[in-house]
């Protein structure tokens, strides 16, 4: 299993690998709000969410997170959608995650999985980089990604 570092450019933190997977069965893993906690691999997504079960570009959906500790809710909007390709959803803070989903192959797919703090205000990433966040969000992204190679093997 091997994950890849992408340069995505400042204020990004991407990641790439090939899942054993159709882009179609991930992209319902991912357009569905409820199953993002069963994919997180940063064990701040909790299993609470409301919103629809399928995303749409300019869909909100709330998550109950925790990090630091915390607990939150958070509320997104979903951004960017591409059936079967690309869902990105934004963040109160300005921040977005996003997912690209490249079949090569019938079954095999590969997945960038994107943080994105460039449309944050500059206090909010001051505050994600004094707090370690890019970092703690790349060991995320790998362990979500792993997550679905083994899922998926």
């Amino acid at each position: 299993m091997t994950i890849e570092t992408v340069d995505a450019g400042p204020k990004k933190v991407s990641r790439r690998a090939v899942v054993n997977a159709p882009a179609a069965a991930l992209f319902a893993q991912l357009a569905d709000p409820h199953q993002h906690g069963s994919i997180d691999g940063s064990g701040t997504v909790g299993a609470s969410t409301k919103g629809p079960s399928r995303l749409a570009q300019g869909d909100a959906f709330s998550v109950k997170m925790k990090q630091f500790g915390v607990p939150y809710t958070i509320t997104s909007k979903v951004v960017a959608f591409e059936p079967d390709r690309v869902i990105e959803w934004k963040h109160p803070f300005g921040h977005t995650w996003r997912w690209e989903l490249e079949e090569t192959s019938p079954g095999t797919t590969r997945v960038t999985e994107t943080w994105d703090a460039s449309g944050s205000p500059g206090i909010a990433f001051a505050v994600f980089s004094a707090t370690g966040v890019p970092g703690t969000n790349a060991q995320g992204i790998e362990k979500t990604l792993a997550g679905l190679q083994k899922r998926y093997g």
